[in-house]
């Protein structure tokens, strides 16, 4: 096991799946609600995106509050169609990477997710990937909406030290948001900010070999 880290914790959007903020704000457009990046985008969600992340309410609730936003008539269907066009595919090369991960380190996901995103996510990886599910690629699999908790609120963090037993001194966390940075260094976990033009099989190797 190389240097001091034993434990790498990964986000999940912009991490091993590509995402694309803009498709449901164009989305949600041509069903009729406006402003919807107002609403949720990678840096802000309101009270029903949070409460959706955090499971505090159910898809159902979620789809009854999104057709009263709209002045036409929409079903359950076009809104899960419009909110899952967020989700693009996953990144093979990273994907792989975590097979070499887990024979090296306690790997663990912490993602900001919802039921809905969460179902398209583990049907597009099972059929990806010949059945196998996305969290048997983890030591732990941690959902916001399973755990009631959400990035970037400190609590998040905490719990999942505290759960897994690990020790933040000990730990890579990896995310794409740069919101989501501070709180994990605030515990003491070692941070890496994620960019568009990098993958976790180029950076993870230089930053455990610098720390």
């Amino acid at each position: 096991m190389a240097g001091k880290i034993k434990n790498i914790l990964l986000d999940l959007g912009g991490v091993l799946i590509d995402i694309d903020y803009n498709k449901p704000i164009n989305a949600f457009n041509a069903l009729g609600i406006l402003h919807f990046e107002e609403m949720f985008s990678q840096v802000t969600a309101n009270k029903l995106f949070e409460d959706l992340e955090t499971g505090q309410i159910t898809d159902e609730v979620f789809y009854e509050t999104i057709k009263q936003l709209c002045p036409t008539s929409l079903t359950n269907q076009q809104i899960k169609t419009a909110w899952n066009s967020i989700l693009l595919d996953f990144r093979p090369k990273s994907i792989a990477y975590l097979q070499t991960l887990m024979q090296q380190y306690n790997v663990y996901l912490l993602s900001n997710t919802n039921s809905i995103h969460q179902t398209a996510f583990q049907q597009l990886f099972t059929q990806k990937y010949n059945g196998k599910h996305l969290s048997n690629c983890f030591t732990k699999a941690y959902y916001s909406n399973n755990i009631h908790l959400r990035k970037p609120h400190l609590t998040i963090y905490e719990f999942v030290l505290h759960d897994a037993g690990i020790n933040a001194a000990e730990t890579l966390f990896i995310d794409d948001s740069a919101i989501n940075i501070p709180p994990a260094q605030t515990v003491g976990m070692h941070t890496h900010l994620l960019l568009s033009h990098q993958t976790i099989e180029e950076v993870i190797p230089l930053m455990v070999a610098a720390i």
